[in-house]
């Protein structure tokens, strides 16, 4: 027999879906390996797979399931796993396996398996690309996940089907089995078509998503709008039969008298009802993918074709420099970094570099100044002109709460007492009295104030002049409506 005829597309259908589920069980290999924790009691194959269905069942036409939402979700299965670990284990367990599932380290975080196909070439060796979750961008900045195709079929076990036929096969398994009672193999027969019902959506998602790069890659002319009619075809049906089958499935509810039995019908009624939510979403994305293809096509086509032709650098300069001799190639090679280096910076940067400026981590202090010499430090110099104890005498000065007395008088006995700078601090502590702040007194809880009044008197004194004042030390009162006394 021929290598022709060994040819089977079956096989190799069969071999891309086994390599669709190596990595699960990879983690299983490498677990006794985490240096971090004895991680032999963990189940990462089913850790992962019940990570697949949270993401799944998160998923919206255009958003998915953040990482902590998906983190919260698996904690309650780790923990059945290992009851015994500490809740920090089991929240690195479930990240740890998070991280492998999106393939976190490597370039395109995507996974490579080798398979065999037969040709008409013979045996032949061929490399297959797939992801299991991946990692986008939303409006308005968040990152979230969305499980592909090859992860949804994984999770099924139903792998390169077709959508359409998958769905209908679902829905008549899901109605027999409950005409039958059989809930448990009813509630995972609605969970199977729950995943074919993203994964129609993904489909058209993806569809879109591609138009608004370029609408020239999507066929819009029969094969897009077959889709979008089969769609709807599709979406019909399956809202009479979800329909229907809800009507049975609360029937079943109603009606049981065995308490397991009326939990896994209100279990069905949840994901039937979930079924028909997802089906009323797309039939909103299908109603404005026309207006979408519109919408682009006018964009794209009056956008204008590019002003400058875009130049290959490897195959236009790199490749034919490089085979030219040395003498010759020198030229075309200082005019293009002549040309690209510039003369001076832009004095506005772009969008982009601006971004990245403003994104950019401080780098650390030690690279900018080095080591911090130590400071010489000078003993500060002492301002005050008046020592302590010339403010204590001058207070026992200037106490005057029975008589009033002249400035004059003040002065001589400052003088007396021998004091260096006593007579000049009571005459600035007197000519500060004559406008005293009466309000901010008050407010500091002090019970008296310095007072000085001018009653014309001259001063006769041999260092200072002006008015004799008249100095008086007055009381402080808080009255009950909050007004000032001073007596």
């Amino acid at each position: 027999m021929t290598a022709a005829g060994l040819a089977d597309e079956g096989l190799t259908r069969r071999l891309k879906a086994l390599a669709c589920t190596a990595p699960l069980h990879d983690l299983d290999t490498r677990k006794p390996k985490l240096d971090w924790a004895d991680a032999t009691i963990y189940q990462m194959a089913e850790i992962a797979l019940h990570t697949i269905d949270q993401v799944t069942i998160a998923m919206d036409f255009d958003t998915g399931a953040g990482h902590d939402e998906v983190i919260d979700r698996l904690l309650p299965f780790i923990a059945v796993q290992a009851p015994s670990r500490m809740p920090e284990e089991h929240v690195r367990v479930a990240k740890w396996v998070l991280d492998n599932l999106i393939n976190v380290g490597t370039t395109d975080r995507g996974f490579r398996r080798v398979y065999g196909s037969l040709g008409p070439g013979g045996y032949q060796r061929r490399q297959f690309d797939f992801k299991l979750l991946v990692e986008l961008a939303a409006p308005d900045g968040e990152v979230y996940l969305r499980a592909t195709d090859e992860a949804i079929n994984v999770l099924v076990g139903a792998l390169d089907t077709d959508v359409e036929s998958a769905q209908i096969a679902a829905e008549v398994k899901l109605e027999n089995l409950i005409n039958r009672g059989r809930l448990a193999d009813a509630k995972l027969a609605a969970e199977q078509a729950r995943y074919r019902t993203v994964q129609y959506g993904e489909t058209l998602r993806a569809k879109l998503d591609a138009t608004r790069r370029d609408v020239r890659a999507v066929d819009w002319e029969r094969e897009v709008p077959d889709l979008i009619e089969s769609a709807l075809g599709h979406i019909e049906s399956r809202f009479r039969a979800e329909n229907a089958i809800l009507k049975n499935i609360t029937t079943a509810r109603d009606e049981s008298e065995d308490p397991d039995h009326k939990r896994r019908a209100a279990e069905l009624v949840d994901i039937v009802a979930d079924c028909i939510r997802r089906h009323t979403r797309l039939q909103s994305r299908l109603a404005d993918a026309g207006a979408v293809f519109r919408a682009e096509q006018d964009r794209q086509q009056f956008s204008g074709p590019p002003q400058r032709a875009t130049l290959d650098l490897f195959g236009q300069l790199l490749m034919p420099t490089l085979d030219l001799p040395l003498a010759d190639a020198v030229a075309p090679a200082e005019h293009f970094f002549h040309a690209v280096a510039g003369i001076v910076p832009p004095v506005v940067p772009s969008l982009s570099s601006l971004v990245s400026l403003l994104l950019r981590p401080a780098p650390e202090r030690d690279q900018l100044i080095g080591e911090v010499p130590e400071p010489e430090l000078v003993p500060a110099e002492v301002n005050d002109r008046f020592g302590d104890d010339v403010w204590r005498q001058a207070d026992e000065l200037l106490d005057l709460p029975d008589v009033p007395r002249r400035l004059s008088g003040l002065l001589e006995d400052a003088r007396r007492s021998g004091q260096p700078g006593l007579p000049s601090l009571v005459a600035l502590r007197a000519l500060h009295a004559y406008s005293p702040e009466v309000g901010a007194a008050r407010r500091q809880g002090e019970r008296h104030v310095l007072l000085a009044v001018d009653d014309g008197a001259v001063l006769d004194d041999p260092d200072f002049g002006g008015a004799d004042l008249l100095l008086y030390t007055a009381q402080v009162d808080r009255a009950d409506d909050e007004t000032e006394e001073v007596a």
